[in-house]
């Protein structure tokens, strides 16, 4: 009877065994379809993008999915017949974890791609670049993330603090360019070191987080910083990500010189850097470069760009209420512009040169398509810039000029790289073309 018993058990168990296990597999096959199905899309509109994003070599993979289970992002690699494949590489933002999991270092990670390249400061393991006593972190570097902007600032002081010559009268110590994560970073190592420095910003304390649409998520991780402790966010939105800054410049008595742009830096004979900024001149004896990669918005280049009605970047959709919109730009911050105006009840129209958004988010491909369906987008595909008026914009559709009425024009076509600021200080830079790229902090 005992024996009856425990056997039945087992084969009941066993059948419950088999029929989870069926169904995993179901549930893993059905996974796998559908990441089969985003791939092979993926691979016919040849989406890569120009930003850091993991490179598998298959030779080395052994499909462990480890990778796929640490992104943050959930949907950017997938495991296809027992390798891990790139199936939605628009939705990665750089965070490496995928490369650091790996456990037969099969991942690299890569910077641009064949069609459009990535043009990155050359820079050390301690991200200072071929001029002796310059350094470059963050998003300036290829390192847009704000926890790997704030890590990297973090490793550059701890090189610089260590190394930091004895100070000089009428010399700073260390003067950084940039206050947004990183440079805010660097900035509180500064502090807590008791070194002399100086933080500057053309703009306000944010850096490139103020570009951002009102309320648009900011993805980061915890990470401790000197003086103030641990930024305990995961997702957060601008403007609550800017308190926090205001937060740590109330708390720890952090200074910034705002509005003020550095014209140049040049390394004297002396060893000491020359810098000219628009508040006057500065020496310095370390640099760092924590600034944005937009360095200046990417202009149209069209008749009537100067007028005032056109502008570079989305602050309040509510300031645009009961004016009519034309943005320009078919990446994911023209189209994030162009959805929270049209929320706020603006008639929103979306320019762009192309006949399909095949750079931008699945999200906010989504959010796009349901804000046209809602008649809170309206689209202009295919379409060119070719001149502002006051009361229009004309758009070049083929051959042919067409009259769109607007009060305001938000260009969100891209920024310059700083790149003749840099060459100027003596800064070598590299073209990446889906080469491996490999910051210390990764």
């Amino acid at each position: 009877m005992t024996i009856e018993i425990v056997v039945g058990g087992g084969a009941v168990l066993l059948a419950l065994v088999v029929v989870g296990t069926m169904i995993g597999l179901w549930r893993t096959s059905k996974a796998e379809g559908v990441a089969r199905k985003q791939f092979a899309a993926t691979k016919e509109r040849g989406a890569l993008p120009p930003s850091l994003h993991p490179k598998v070599d298959a030779g080395l993979c052994i499909g462990s999915g480890t990778c796929v289970e640490v992104c943050p992002e959930t949907d950017v690699l997938a495991v296809i017949d027992g390798k891990a494949e790139l199936v939605n590489p628009t939705a990665c933002i750089g965070h490496g974890e995928c490369l650091r999991a790996c456990p037969v270092d099969a991942i690299s990670l890569v910077l641009g791609n064949e069609r459009r390249g990535v043009d990155i400061p050359l820079v050390s393991t301690t991200f200072e670049t071929n001029v002796e006593g310059m350094f470059i972190v963050g998003e300036l570097g290829g390192m847009g993330l704000i926890y790997n902007a704030m890590t990297q600032a973090l490793q550059c002081m701890t090189a610089i603090r260590k190394d930091l010559p004895a100070k000089v009268d009428g010399v700073h110590q260390l003067f950084i360019v940039g206050a947004g994560p990183a440079g805010i970073a660097a900035s509180l190592s500064a502090m807590e070191g008791k070194i002399d420095f100086v933080t500057v910003d053309q703009e306000s304390l944010g850096g490139t987080v103020l570009h951002y649409p009102r309320n648009k998520i900011v993805m980061t991780k915890p990470v401790k910083v000197p003086l103030y402790g641990k930024i305990k966010v995961t997702e957060v939105t601008k403007e609550a990500l800017l308190e926090v800054w205001e937060d740590i410049v109330a708390k720890t008595g952090l200074e910034v010189k705002t509005k003020t742009k550095v014209e140049g830096i040049k390394k004297a004979d002396d060893g000491i850097f020359d810098i000219k900024t628009s508040a006057g001149d500065f020496r310095a004896q370390r640099v760092i470069l924590a600034m944005g990669r937009r360095g200046s918005p990417r202009k149209m280049r069209v008749e009537g760009e100067d007028k005032s009605k056109v502008v570079y970047r989305l602050v309040d959709p509510e300031h645009y209420a009961g004016k009519k919109v034309m943005i320009i730009g078919g990446g994911d911050s023209a189209v994030e512009a162009a959805i929270a105006l049209g929320q706020e009840g603006v008639e929103t129209k979306l320019c762009y040169r192309k006949k399909s958004f095949d750079r931008i988010k699945p999200k906010n491909s989504k959010r796009l398509d349901a804000a046209v369906e809602k008649g809170q987008v309206e689209l202009v595909l295919e379409a060119n810039p070719h001149e502002v008026k006051d009361g229009h914009m004309v758009v070049k559709c083929g051959d042919e000029l067409i009259e769109h009425e607007n009060d305001y024009v938000i260009v969100n076509i891209g920024g310059v790289l700083p790149t003749k600021f840099l060459e100027a200080a003596g800064v070598e830079i590299k073209t990446f073309k889906g080469e491996a790229f490999a910051p210390a902090n990764q």
